[in-house]
């Protein structure tokens, strides 16, 4: 008979090195480990990062890695609950006790527990399990040891629900700057708490992912992906561009004799697509922080875009001025025929273009949003067509119908 090899040591950085890469090569790295094992660098994870990690096991292993911990219970009770909301980052509460409770039994039930557990605050229910107030740890050491919790609690106290998605939770909490928050459902039982810097870190993670995502880099890539995997994360968006790039090439081709008969033309393409370009991200940036921060209600997208739209409008009019100088002296040094017409065309064309520019980047992630898929997903790819499509073919347009 064979013999069993024993499982390899874990290397001293290798929670570091879970942390730093994508779900996928995470779960190659811990695999060869025991289940004890893999539970001692998961418990050394935040919640949130804990549940995802643990989520790409096979069904049957997770119970067998979270029994190996006191937090695992926490970890399995977080994939019940959808990606990015606090219910993932949710931790049982150490000190739970009946409002009627006695402050002298609190502290002595609590003694050995801060050996092992920080404990901020004491959470307090009543006969129903319904969370009916909380009391600062440190209070509890000022108080008559024969008083009951419910008369030093603080009554009727904040709670997040379990389903919010992070974002709104962030709202909530980013005026009160609690260390822990107690997490209730909707009928207000206590489910748990989440620690404020968990909901800070996760927040700060999302939030770096928007960058990377608008150009199509996949949320789970990190520095420490391999980069066969990344290769694969990115390559398909990149493929995208190129399709969405010989959609803009199309459209300069049906103009080609128009570039041959005025050269100049060829000139202020770039100008024009660079442009309207950056309009269009200004109004995408705009558009995606308030629907991160839940600025944008309901009934507003038709008021969001139409004063992009008119943003885009005068700054566009703004710089056709500059750009429609430049096109008259370019016009004039080369001898064109018409130049005031070709500095009409460049000026109405940057114009329009810069307008429906600003419509693109606010109306993209709206419409995104509306279908279900990620608001930041890909947009740049989606506005930089949009936007080149559109300016090239009104610029060059314009030169057909009115010069040639």
């Amino acid at each position: 008979m064979a013999d069993i090899e024993d499982p390899p040591v874990p290397p001293a950085d290798l929670v570091d090195l879970v942390r730093s890469t994508d779900l996928k090569t995470a779960l190659q790295m811990l695999e060869p480990y025991t289940d004890s094992q893999i539970a001692e660098v998961l418990a050394a994870m935040s919640p949130g990062q804990a549940v995802e990690v643990l989520e790409e096991f096979p069904l049957e292993r997770r119970a067998t890695i979270a029994a190996n911990t006191a937090a695992g219970p926490d970890w399995l009770e977080g994939h019940r609950y959808p990606e990015g909301s606090v219910g993932r980052l949710m931790e049982r509460a150490p000190a739970v006790f009946p409002e009627g409770a006695l402050i002298g039994v609190v502290i002595e039930t609590l003694r050995n527990v801060v050996r092992a557990k920080q404990i901020v605050y004491v959470f307090c229910i009543d006969s129903a399990r319904l969370f009916t107030g909380v009391v600062a740890f440190r209070e509890l050491l000022f108080a008559p040891r024969d008083a009951r919790l419910d008369s030093v609690m603080v009554r009727s106290p904040f709670a997040l629900l379990p389903g919010m998605p992070l974002p709104d939770a962030m709202r909530e909490v980013v005026t009160r700057h609690f260390p822990v928050y107690p997490v209730c459902d909707s009928a207000g039982y206590l489910l748990g708490q989440v620690r404020g810097h968990v909901l800070f870190e996760q927040q700060a993670f999302e939030i770096s992912a928007q960058a990377g995502s608008m150009v199509g880099v996949e949320k789970e890539e990190r520095l420490a992906t391999p980069w066969p995997r990344a290769l694969r994360f990115r390559h398909p968006w990149l493929q995208l561009n190129l399709l969405t790039a010989f959609i803009a090439g199309a459209v300069v081709s049906v103009f080609q004799g128009v570039i041959d008969s005025i050269v100049l033309l060829a000139v202020f393409l770039p100008v024009l697509a660079g442009q309207c370009g950056n309009t269009g991200a200004q109004a995408l940036a705009v558009t995606v922080r308030g629907m991160t921060l839940n600025e944008v209600k309901p009934g507003m997208a038709f008021k969001l875009m139409a004063k992009e739209a008119w943003l885009g409008l005068l700054n566009g009019a703004l710089v056709g001025v500059v750009a429609a100088t430049a096109m008259f002296a370019l016009a004039v040094a080369q001898g064109e025929g018409q130049p005031w017409l070709l500095t009409t065309i460049t000026f109405i064309s940057m114009t329009l273009s810069c307008m429906v520019s600003g419509i693109a980047g606010s109306g993209i992630p709206l419409v995104l949003k509306r279908i279900g898929a990620d608001p930041a997903t890909a947009s740049s790819i989606f506005l930089s067509t949009a936007t080149d499509v559109f300016s090239m073919g009104v610029f060059l347009g314009l030169a057909a119908l009115w010069i040639l």
